[in-house]
């Protein structure tokens, strides 16, 4: 294992609001126009949602288009929003086939990977009352959180059929209802206002957004002054190397078999540029459980 400190890490503080807006600021230039209109929140209309941890959370939106979606709302009305334009777009069938195999077919990367995973999340003990986890998936994360009744969880992901799965592991992980919201949304246009979040987590997500640097700046947007970025992503071989050549001929086949996974992406490099004030962290190690192709992994943390 390899570990790479870019700089040092510095301090943190408080408050949050669902802001639709700030999904149109994130969209790209040739939408705005388009989106601007489509999610505006009416005048007049507002609501608040508060977390047990006692803060005011979000501003959930009357308008249809951009839904803040209640805590396993199976019901939930979604309509196509600006996630569409950086996410492929799958049938149902295939969005519930993903969901599946990550729920039933990651337990042995789970395992592999928990020591990791907890060293990390410790970072967050007594400093993180508010989370966004991108890519929140079937919820494999939260059970880090357990025991910890002042965090509030905000998961997102723009394959809605991984709800069901996520409330299912906050529940599991002993969560209180209250205390985890699933959010239907991508990295790249974070429907959340700035400086709202205490951190902000991802794991084997920078792998598939459509554009990582957009999705770096828009984590360091929500975060708050002194706010904390874990990560744990799988990146691509060295360069020259047999297994990197592996890679290049797989990569357009996982990126159809896997939601957009690609194999030869150098996310390290992407979070050393992406100009957190406060330092990064970055270390380099190898994951044996999972195939020999996505063998290489980096983990640790980003500070604003």
């Amino acid at each position: 294992m390899m570990t790479r400190v870019l700089s040092s890490p510095s301090s943190h503080v408080s408050s949050l609001k669902y802001s639709p807006r700030r999904v149109i600021r994130a969209s790209r230039d040739h939408l705005r126009a388009e989106t601007l209109k489509s999610h505006q929140l009416p005048s007049g209309s507002s609501s608040t949602s508060l977390c047990s941890c006692g803060r005011k959370h979000f501003l959930e939106a009357a308008s249809p288009t951009m839904p803040f979606l209640p805590i396993c709302s199976p019901n939930a009305s979604r309509s196509k929003d600006v996630s569409e334009t950086f996410h492929p777009q799958r049938p149902d069938w295939y969005k519930e086939l993903f969901a599946w195999f990550l729920s039933t077919g990651m337990r042995s990367y789970e395992a592999e990977i928990a020591e990791y995973k907890r060293k990390l999340f410790e970072k967050l003990a007594g400093k993180a009352e508010t989370v966004l986890e991108i890519g929140v998936g079937t919820g494999p994360n939260l059970k880090y959180f357990a025991g910890n009744e002042n965090v509030c969880v905000f998961g997102m992901d723009p394959n809605h059929k991984m709800e069901k799965y996520a409330c299912e592991s906050a529940r599991e992980a002993g969560m209180k209802p209250e205390n985890f919201r699933f959010m239907h949304g991508v990295g790249e246009a974070i429907p959340l206002d700035d400086d709202s979040m205490d951190s902000v987590v991802a794991t084997l997500v920078l792998c598939s957004v459509s554009d990582v640097t957009q999705t770096l700046n828009e984590i360091k947007r929500v975060l708050k002054p002194g706010g904390i970025f874990l990560f744990i992503e799988h990146v691509a071989a060295k360069d020259g190397s047999f297994f990197r050549h592996v890679q290049n001929v797989l990569d357009p086949i996982q990126q159809v078999v896997a939601d957009g996974c690609h194999l030869t992406r150098n996310t390290d490099l992407h979070i050393s540029a992406a100009g957190f004030d406060g330092g990064t962290e970055i270390n380099d190690t190898a994951i044996y459980s999972f195939p020999w192709i996505i063998r290489p992994h980096v983990y640790g943390a980003a500070y604003k």
